[in-house]
């Protein structure tokens, strides 16, 4: 914390004569070594540590792998078959960088849900909630580029969907769609643009990250209370050794979990069509991103009506990036004066309906949203087909008409029939209730809450709150 003074101690003369010059060993020692934490986090505080951990793997295993990926549409696919058959333990390098992008995603979000339970984005840590926002914004970025490079069938129609969004935006979307794509559509120009962003984009994330942890270091961490430190000496803990063996059990447990799933299975958090090589003239059925993108995918299909001159498909995109643009300002919105919802007990239950309606959004990503949830009525003929590159449905009372529209249909659209109840209540209307409630969650819910809830009263320090907590469980 920006309180905090130096304790550090060059031994050596090459230490001293480094640390009147350079003093990078004494801004590791006094950012991760002697640094006082309070003493009171729990678990939840280790996923930092994680996630530089899972960013360096991500940064080792990604330069290898470039070193043998081919940026070609016609040996794109290729290059990665030979990098899991021919280069040395190429195999393990692509599971482990596959398997560590959905582990991070994994851990950033278990990272930003804590920061939102306990109040992190609260002042004065309003520039390192942004910060993180800004470094999660950034992941999403490149893990959708990263999607592309293995030019399965997956790869390329994902990025086809995704990249034609962006023609949505009036004035300027089609050349935003045509500078992205690099032409008018999806070749080698936009597999090297691709490539090149998803090869730089890490590096600009270790960036953030270090200012990051900068920006951690200047009012030093939260804690479960929320209650700020008073007093250094009875509040807190160095660093090291406590929180080092505490992040380190927690880290090697996480990566136990990792290598497991890298190991035994590495295809399960995948699509199954991105092991077929990218073809423009076949489209699959049911085209999805990888799953830590669902819920702001579900989003994006859950806007499927105008509103006054506004079409459809432009809301779907303001709504999506709008899902993550309202994190940036998570600590205005927050009317509270209490930081931790362990003291807010009417705003702990939504939170929890948050995270449940951000769970069953990534369901309804991963679904077809004209697929039936519960079904009532008699049953009624449809007709599947892909219009463009999105799937659509048609609902039919006779066999004839089903037929008929069949046959005015493209071949491409690889249309078929089937029998469906005529009321449902489907993914599509689950989607729309979850997304109202994501948005109401923050706009509405928030400001109230903070207004009008009356919360429980706070521990007077960190130290009395830990010595009442040891006291309550002697006594058990």
């Amino acid at each position: 914390m920006s309180g905090h003074e130096s304790t550090y101690e060059p031994k050596t003369g090459i230490e001293k004569w480094v640390d009147a010059r350079l003093p990078v060993p004494r801004l590791v020692y006094d950012s991760f070594v002697d640094f006082p934490t309070p003493k009171n986090l729990n678990y939840w505080w280790t996923f930092g540590g994680v996630l530089a951990i899972f960013l360096a793997i991500q940064i080792a295993t990604g330069v290898v792998l470039a070193m043998h990926y081919t940026a070609n549409v016609d040996e794109a696919f290729a290059s990665v078959e030979r990098i899991m058959r021919d280069v040395p333990y190429g195999w393990m390098l692509r599971y482990l960088h596959a398997n560590g992008a959905s582990f991070f995603f994994l851990a950033v979000y278990i990272h930003m849900f804590r920061g939102l339970y306990y109040g992190s984005y609260k002042a004065p840590r309003e520039v390192l909630w942004i910060l993180g926002c800004l470094i999660f914004f950034l992941m999403i970025a490149t893990a959708f580029l990263g999607y592309m490079l293995p030019w399965g069938q997956m790869s390329l129609h994902g990025a086809n969907v995704i990249v034609n969004l962006f023609g949505a935006i009036p004035i300027v979307g089609d050349s935003i769609k045509t500078w992205l794509l690099g032409g008018p559509s999806i070749g080698n120009q936009t597999l090297q643009r691709f490539f090149s962003l998803h090869y730089l984009l890490p590096f600009v994330i270790a960036g953030l990250v270090i200012l990051h942890i900068w920006a951690l270091h200047v009012p030093g961490n939260n804690n479960p209370t929320g209650v700020e430190v008073k007093d250094v000496k009875k509040d807190t803990v160095p660093f090291h050794p406590y929180y080092t063996v505490k992040d380190g059990f927690a880290i090697v447990i996480f990566l136990m979990v990792y290598v497991s799933f890298a190991f035994f299975l590495p295809n399960v958090l995948g699509h199954a069509d991105n092991y077929i090589e990218a073809n423009p003239l076949v489209t699959p059925s049911h085209i999805v991103p990888e799953w830590y993108m669902l819920p702001f995918y579900a989003i994006l299909r859950a806007i499927t009506f105008d509103i006054g001159p506004i079409p459809a498909k432009l809301l779907g995109v303001l709504a999506m990036f709008a899902a993550i643009a309202v994190l940036f300002v998570v600590p205005w919105l927050d009317t509270s004066r209490v930081k931790s919802m362990r003291y807010r007990p009417v705003a702990r239950q939504f939170f929890l309906a948050f995270v449940v309606a951000g769970l069953l959004l990534g369901i309804c990503g991963a679904s077809n949203p004209d697929d039936p949830i519960i079904a009532f009525g008699g049953d009624t003929l449809v007709v599947n087909y892909t219009d463009g590159e999105l799937a659509a449905s048609r609902s039919f009372e006779a066999y004839e008409e089903a037929s008929a529209f069949m046959s005015g249909l493209p071949e491409a659209a690889g249309a078929s029939i089937a029998v469906e109840p005529a009321g449902a209540f489907r993914y599509l209307h689950l989607s729309w209730i979850l997304t109202a409630y994501y948005f109401l969650y923050f706009l509405v819910i928030l400001p109230i809450l903070g207004l009008r809830e009356k919360p429980k009263d706070e521990p007077e320090s960190i130290h009395k709150a830990v010595l009442a907590a040891s006291k309550s469980h002697d006594e058990e």
